[in-house]
């Protein structure tokens, strides 16, 4: 089973530094992502809404993360850019980390543990700039998808994604 949480029409968010301190599972066809979509994303479909994921993790390759800024036309594919960091000698599953971006209007910065690993600028993106729009958070834990695959015998049950925090600086 899969599970989120989401702040859609509950609280939104436009620039600022967003951190999050997690602990992070692992396991084939194990997904957990926190990103964020565009939050006219009931009158302007995806990925025109603009998505930004802050954090992405395939479990069955535990010691790397994502950080990726989709956009494009309503209801078409997107379009993207980003970037991943991996730890050394251990994974995201044995401790706590602090996952972040820093958004201001002409750039989204990635970081994990204070170390930055990718910038998309403005510049980088063809067409609508949906970045200068509201955002809602979604913090979930996926099991199976077309990008981690489904688990299998080797998966242990049950996982968990924990987080201890969730901070915005604006």
């Amino acid at each position: 089973t899969s599970a989120r949480l989401q702040t859609m029409g509950k609280h939104e968010f436009k620039y600022g530094r967003m951190d999050i301190r997690a602990m992070l599972p692992k396991g084939k066809g194990i997904w957990p992502a926190i990103w964020m979509l565009g939050s006219n994303i009931s009158s302007t479909p995806w990925p025109a809404c603009g998505e930004i994921d802050i954090m992405e993790l395939l479990g069955h390759d535990p010691g790397k993360v994502y950080g990726t800024m989709h956009w494009g036309n309503a209801g078409g594919p997107s379009t993207h850019i980003g970037g991943d960091y991996s730890l050394s000698g251990e994974d995201f599953s044995q401790k706590f980390h602090v996952f972040s971006i820093v958004w201001d209007t002409d750039k989204i910065e990635w970081y994990v543990d204070d170390q930055k690993f990718f910038t998309g600028n403005k510049t980088a993106v063809n067409g609508s700039y949906p970045f200068d729009n509201t955002f809602f958070f979604i913090l979930n834990l996926a099991v199976g998808g077309d990008w981690p695959g489904d688990p299998d015998a080797s998966t242990v049950f049950p996982q968990r994604m924990i987080v201890d925090y969730v901070r915005v600086y604006q």
